[in-house]
């Protein structure tokens, strides 16, 4: 069997979750019987661009180069779209899986197409969007036209149905995994106070101000916990104005950038990771956490007892005294704390890339 993936989330993202799982199911199926390319004329990628050549139709631009180009997204877009239908057709492909959502088929042949739906945040949570941001007919089309759709969880497969009226036969669930390849240098870390941790973007449906309105009613949290905000950029005016109408002292909330080595010494040194997400497709942040042995504090919302399972603190999003009453319990108790990070040693051997890659051959395989 051949499998062709577009440019589509290449050409955009240098690093990613939706590229990273791209990268992770091509190197993966390389190892099998069957061939699997990528093929962006024009990336910007740098997963792909450590895969082996034969395993990627195109070639790596540095994005500083492409961002001096007018209207780069047009152009970029259009050469990429021109090239890799015509490559895809030399390479005759029995599955075509589109990597994000767009008006027109990759491939104008009749050979199966696969999308996969990773959350349906904007239809849910569409009235926190701009105008421009409405809408999402692209998603639809790729949806509609598709062959067979990829669910990244049970609870996004179960919207995707409710939302679109699709039919539960057209589609199939494969939960994603998790990295942890980092090497943890604890002496990064030295001298800082024991500090909660959270990771990501924080506007929106993340909840970010509503945690730290939360942590900021207890005393105790307050004199002996710092908040790291790791990504997610550098804090807004409105996040900084908050952090200080809350009483936090100066320095005590900080926001954190780096590499993937600085996150995983940051997971391990934490004294819990805190998710206090409304809604997500899979949530990959907490199987992170618990792979670098470092407990997880999470909202009930969504998909995450699906993914995390019993290996969690779980609160209501929605209630700032029972998100605080969640965080006190576990951080101040070592019992706790001990509990909840052997329950994540288990919960993530049910995750791997491997696995992913398995189970999306097979749907593959059903469709052709």
């Amino acid at each position: 069997m051949k499998i062709a993936y577009d440019y589509q989330t290449f050409s955009v993202q240098k690093y990613g979750g939706i590229s990273r799982y791209f990268y992770q199911l091509t190197k993966h199926i390389s190892k099998t019987e069957h061939t699997a390319e990528i093929f962006s004329p024009l990336h910007i990628n740098n997963y792909i661009n450590n895969l082996p050549k034969e395993l990627v139709n195109g070639r790596f631009v540095d994005a500083k180069y492409i961002d001096r180009i007018p209207k780069k997204s047009r152009i970029i877009g259009s050469i990429n779209r021109s090239l890799s239908k015509r490559n895809i057709e030399l390479f005759n492909p029995d599955i075509v899986h589109e990597t994000f959502y767009s008006k027109h088929k990759t491939y104008k042949k009749s050979k199966c197409t696969v999308i996969t739906v990773y959350d349906m945040i904007h239809e849910l949570f569409d009235y926190y969007l701009p105008p421009h941001h409405k809408g999402w007919d692209e998603k639809k089309d790729a949806i509609n036209r598709a062959d067979h759709i990829i669910c990244i969880s049970e609870h996004t497969r179960k919207d995707l149905i409710e939302l679109f009226d699709i039919e539960e036969e057209k589609t199939s669930v494969v939960h994603l995994a998790y990295d942890n390849s980092a090497i943890v240098d604890n002496k990064r870390l030295d001298n800082q106070r024991p500090f909660l941790l959270y990771v990501g973007w924080r506007e929106w449906y993340k909840n970010f101000k509503p945690f730290l309105k939360s942590i900021s009613r207890s005393k105790s949290i307050m004199n002996d916990f710092d908040i790291v905000a790791f990504g997610g950029g550098e804090f807004t005016t409105e996040e900084l104005q908050l952090i200080s109408e809350l009483g936090f002292k100066n320095g005590q909330v900080r926001q954190v950038s780096g590499d993937d080595y600085l996150l995983a010494t940051y997971y391990s040194q934490a004294r819990a990771f805190i998710f206090p997400s409304l809604y997500e497709g899979f949530g990959l942040p907490p199987l992170e956490a618990m792979s670098y042995n470092c407990p997880v504090i999470s909202s009930n919302a969504s998909c995450m007892p699906e993914v995390i399972g019993d290996a969690a603190e779980y609160f209501d999003p929605s209630s700032l005294d029972e998100m605080l009453e969640s965080v006190e319990k576990t951080v101040y108790s070592d019992s706790r704390i001990n509990e909840l990070v052997s329950l994540g040693k288990q919960q993530i051997k049910k995750y791997s890339w491997q696995k992913c890659a398995s189970e999306t051959l097979s749907v593959y395989q059903s469709i052709i």
